[in-house]
């Protein structure tokens, strides 16, 4: 009894943890569109913004899994923790010299963090009960993660979204006093969150350090990495990682983007409902108050919202059919909604793609749990190598922000098409990739129960 109160302590302090970085990665996303006016980028450049924050968990993935074998899973979460919140400290300096570079250090920094207590967080939540439960329990814990992707498009929408980013000629014909009230008032919008967000991480690490946590590490073999180098399931679900992160951060980092060039910002405003939900999602603001990035920016939340009710209901329905199976449905689905997306127009466009974001939802907790299914001893080690595959976002966004360059402008400079709607047809590989992944386990779970 005492073991399980434990247990049910862990996942409560747990579920704190899958908040708070859900909440910073899309925070992360919110950015991408205001650097990218800031420093007059072109979608392939703003996009390494994306390429820094999540090449760390290529880079510092395997070095966590080796750490959490030195000082376990309680430790290195709060290690994690105090990485992040200097890391938000560094946005200060960042936001108030206008240097992109110190931006790019900023965002690899809290990369690394996170990628601590992805690779402790993650298999740590999966031991915290029955194997037989893993994918349930984790997509229920990643529900929280979505709540935090939830609440930050509207945390973006109203700190870094809304006040209108001029470009280097509109600031050179500012008085002098102007131009250092300007660049003031746009810093601050970027400092003040990033702050609060630092203060609340070191205090999660003091929370963290005294809490006693069950140990449930297990030393693993030292020829571990090279036993699932050979684990043909276990690598097609670390690739299975890679395209879902890479897919949902293209489209996450790239719709206020693709709903300007869908040209929606009238038909919002023309629309009762429409202006009402903004309205809401913006914490009662007055649209026409704010810029149009931010009103754009509000339908965001919906994207991220889909993958926490998603999450919620899918823990639900893993009751009555095999997570394979749910995966692969979620899958196709996914695939469906952008073809729906691109080859429609407006509004239509714009809650097709959002969509997507539902069926998104128990892809990564699913993938995650069902690629470490039996490995036992391997499951730190195996962490190390699915959270490596995060890479993943940082790869395949910047493919697609290259076709939408490629195909988005005609030879004047202007827009010829939907050059994001282009390139988000190329993602239906990836989603496709799930499917089949979903499909070989739910023959397993199949054969498993004949």
């Amino acid at each position: 009894m005492v073991a399980k109160n434990n247990y049910k302590s862990a996942f409560a302090f747990l579920t704190i943890l899958f908040f708070m970085w859900g909440f910073i990665t899309v925070l992360v996303d919110a950015l991408v569109p205001r650097l990218k006016d800031v420093f007059e980028l072109t979608y392939g450049q703003s996009i390494m913004v994306q390429f820094a924050f999540f090449g760390a968990f290529f880079c510092f993935a395997i070095p966590s899994s080796f750490l959490l074998e030195k000082i376990g899973y309680q430790k290195g979460i709060v290690v994690g923790l105090c990485i992040m919140g200097l890391s938000c400290l560094l946005f200060y300096p960042a936001a108030s010299i206008r240097e992109f570079w110190i931006f790019i250090t900023a965002f690899f920094t809290l990369a690394a963090g996170i990628t601590l207590l992805q690779v402790a967080a993650n298999p740590y939540v999966t031991l915290l009960g029955n194997e037989e439960s893993a994918s349930s329990r984790l997509n229920l814990s990643q529900a929280f993660n979505s709540f935090g992707t939830l609440l930050a498009p509207v945390a973006g929408a109203l700190f870094l979204l809304s006040d209108t980013v001029l470009d280097a000629k509109s600031i050179e014909q500012l008085s002098e006093t102007a131009r250092v009230d300007y660049y003031a008032t746009e810093a601050l919008s970027v400092q003040q969150p990033f702050l609060i967000i630092a203060m609340v991480l070191f205090a999660l690490a003091a929370i963290f350090g005294f809490k006693s946590l069950p140990s449930l590490i297990k030393k693993a073999p030292k020829d571990g990495y090279s036993q699932l180098l050979k684990h043909k399931k276990f690598l097609l679900g670390v690739l299975g990682i890679f395209m879902y992160v890479g897919a949902e951060v293209s489209i996450g980092s790239f719709l206020v983007n693709y709903f300007q060039e869908l040209q929606v910002i009238d038909a919002i405003k023309n629309d009762a409902f429409l202006t009402n939900l903004s309205s809401f999602l913006l914490i009662g603001k007055d649209i026409t108050q704010v810029d149009t990035n931010a009103v754009l920016g509000s339908f965001v939340t919906l994207y991220w919202g889909g993958a926490m009710v998603g999450r919620f209901v899918g823990a639900f329905l893993m009751r009555f059919m095999s997570s394979g199976k749910l995966l692969m449905i979620f899958g196709l689905l996914a695939s469906t909604m952008i073809v729906i997306s691109v080859t429609s127009s407006g509004i239509t466009a714009m809650f097709a793609i959002l969509a997507v974001g539902l069926f998104n939802s128990i892809m990564f907790p699913t993938i995650f749990s069902l690629a470490i299914d039996g490995l036992d001893n391997l499951k730190a080690q195996a962490s190390g190598l699915l959270v490596m595959a995060i890479v993943g976002g940082a790869f395949i966004p910047k493919i697609v922000g290259t076709i939408a360059d490629a195909f988005g402008a005609d030879e004047s400079g202007m827009s010829a098409t939907s050059g994001l709607g282009i390139a988000f047809l190329s993602l239906i590989l990836c989603y496709g990739y799930i499917a089949y992944f979903g499909s070989t386990k739910a023959k397993d779970s199949a054969v498993s129960a004949a």
